[in-house]
């Protein structure tokens, strides 16, 4: 009999262990939390219909537009740095695992997820020097436990500016917008265009006024200190050189490597606040890739830091590595630590494609390490969160059969304004709601709780915030892993499980975001379009927009005119013509050779113009 029950659970285990993880519908759920984290007027489209409409006046007391974004965790701050640290890396995912999440149906929402911040921020942007970087205090906050619909604390926006730098926020807020371009490159070239303005002023702004963001804005001390600027500084460069491929940028991570830490600097974290492993991987893709030119050397100096940062992870530097619970979770700090784990596994899956696309390895003190190697390090983490740990526990709220149903959440844990209508005050909330020993009413789908404690503990209370509040930070990096793993697992379709209360499957990729129409073969020409400037007067801003026409056949164009839509102001470099919005090329400009190019611009508010080919030769 002791034999048979050993072979039955032995069985069990074995099924436990092939049967993988649904990565797919950890994917769905995680970017459903970002749905629920939304400040602002919800569109009609929201799929977690427990949410309302929230914080609309944000910033009008102070003469500025700052409704929208996202809240932080389960409280109604909107800090800038994790937000803006929580974009940048839903668009790096978007931008290096795009086919794998395309064909999970999945991009539509991802880059609805990334513009909700990334409209945010334009409108937080208000001037080339001035950057809105909260909303709303986080002492008053945490006095009161209400719905967001409810709010009755102050919603105060604090900017930066000059004289109240911050170059940690605005430098992390320049890199969300590059690598936002990056992922909407493909779908939205002129709102890619904007995001790359608004980064590159930012930037401008944050290298050129220096300065701790918690000294210009110091309600943010208490939450969310920075623990320096360099790195944001080194993390906005890459990306915008990423995004542009203008040396200018380059030049500034190999010029400040030293003097910014960014080859000196070996850590073992990689979060919302440390950015450098992330810089250090991406500037090894760059090497990587051949494209190092004359700075090799520095590269590979970034590239050595990048391989101390892995080695620490797989537990094979030589002592020197990233602390692990028995359970086998990457332990890094006692608050909220399974943020921390999710982004180095995301890091890991990241640099683990760029070393395979490079038939590359690492020589770690311990062992030589294959890419292989680091794509099974990130599952391990990614199966850790979602259950293969000693208590058996998803920490994905909504995923699995067990999962924390106490998450330190206001808006989880008070009945829906759609069942609730009357008002649930900040004391009342308190008594009524925060202190029940029942679940949570509203599942926080794909929030990533706090997690357990170095010894694999955790306690599912609702005032344990430590463990149980969930932060856009945290679920951030998920996104591209699951979307990575599911994959690489065999499981290329969307999932298909039970029917979800809060949603149906999609049928494709959302419609706002299919990829640009590829030219008919028979349409000799192409059109670049990109904004190169923009600009306010008053209220109103404007945009300077270049299209480039490229004749990409075989064969001379002559007698081009163009047809373009919805243009309200003035365009320079073609010629108007008897019929209303047709345009032809300039007299000078009688022939577009094959291979060459022609520039025209116009100028104006909103979106840009549509621009299609009337009639050639």
């Amino acid at each position: 009999m002791v034999n048979l029950a050993l072979l039955v659970g032995l069985l069990a285990w074995v099924a436990t262990t092939v049967s993988a993880f649904d990565y797919g519908d950890a994917l769905d759920k995680s970017l459903l939390f970002f749905e629920a984290q939304r400040s602002g007027k919800l569109p009609v489209n929201q799929r977690i219909k427990w949410r309302g409409n929230s914080g609309l006046g944000d910033g009008y007391s102070q003469g500025v537009n700052l409704a929208g974004g996202y809240y932080d965790a389960g409280d109604h701050v909107k800090f800038g740095l994790p937000m803006a640290y929580t974009v940048t890396m839903l668009s790096w995912a978007a931008t290096d695992f795009g086919k794998e999440m395309v064909s999970l149906n999945q991009m539509g929402h991802n880059l609805e997820a990334i513009k909700w911040g990334t409209d945010y921020f334009i409108k937080a942007h208000t001037q080339p020097y001035v950057l809105w970087g909260q909303v709303g205090d986080g002492e008053s906050d945490h006095y009161c436990w209400e719905r967001a619909e409810d709010m009755t604390t102050s919603r105060m926006g604090y900017k930066l500016d000059p004289e109240h730098p911050g170059s940690d926020l605005a430098g992390e807020t320049a890199a969300a917008l590059a690598a936002a371009s990056l992922a909407f490159k493909p779908y939205n070239s002129s709102y890619s265009g904007l995001l790359l303005v608004h980064a590159k002023q930012i930037f401008s702004f944050a290298n050129r006024f220096r300065g701790f963001y918690d000294d210009a804005i110091p309600s943010a001390a208490k939450f969310y200190t920075s623990s320096g600027y360099s790195d944001e500084l080194l993390w906005a460069a890459a990306w915008l050189y990423r995004a542009t491929n203008e040396e200018y940028y380059l030049k500034y991570v190999v010029d400040n490597a030293v003097s910014l830490g960014g080859t000196g600097w070996a850590v073992r974290e990689f979060s919302w606040d440390n950015k450098y492993a992330g810089v250090q991987i991406l500037l090894t893709k760059v090497l990587l890739d051949g494209a190092g030119g004359a700075y090799t050397s520095t590269l590979k100096q970034y590239q050595a830091k990048a391989d101390y940062f892995t080695c620490a992870c797989l537990q094979k530097n030589d002592g020197y590595n990233v602390a692990m619970t028995p359970g086998g979770l990457l332990y890094v700090r006692e608050w909220n630590n399974m943020q921390y784990a999710a982004s180095a596994a995301f890091l890991m899956a990241v640099y683990s494609d760029y070393l395979a696309k490079a038939n590359g390895v690492i020589k770690c003190p311990e062992a030589q390490v294959l890419p292989q190697d680091l794509l099974n390090f990130a599952k391990s983490q990614a199966d850790y969160i979602l259950g293969k740990n000693p208590r058996s526990l998803s920490y994905l709220v909504g995923y699995g059969q067990n999962y924390p149903i106490h998450a330190h959440h206001r808006g989880s844990s008070i009945a829906s304004i759609s069942v609730l209508h009357s008002v649930v005050g900040c004391v009342e909330g308190f008594e009524s709601w925060y202190k029940r020993v029942e679940a949570n009413p509203n599942v926080l789908h794909g929030a990533l709780v706090g997690g357990p404690n170095d010894k694999d503990e955790f306690f599912d209370d609702r005032s344990n915030y430590e463990q149980t509040e969930p932060t856009i930070s945290g679920t951030a990096p998920l996104v591209g892993l699951f979307c990575k793993l599911q994959v690489v697992s065999g499981n290329s379709g969307y999932h298909q499980g039970s029917p979800k209360p809060y949603d149906k499957p999609p049928q494709g990729p959302s419609p706002k975001y299919m990829p640009a129409p590829k030219p008919l073969s028979e349409t000799p020409v192409e059109f670049q379009h990109s904004i190169t400037s923009t600009w306010t007067v008053g209220k109103e801003t404007y945009y300077r927009h270049q299209v480039v026409i490229k004749n990409k056949s075989q064969k001379p164009i002559t007698d081009l005119k163009l047809h373009i839509e919805n243009l309200t102001g003035s365009v320079w470099g073609l010629s108007p013509t008897q019929q209303k919005n047709i345009y032809e090329l300039p007299q000078w400009l009688k022939v577009l050779n094959p291979g060459s190019d022609c520039i025209f611009v116009y100028i104006q508010g909103g979106a840009q113009a549509i621009i299609s080919i009337q009639s050639y030769h």
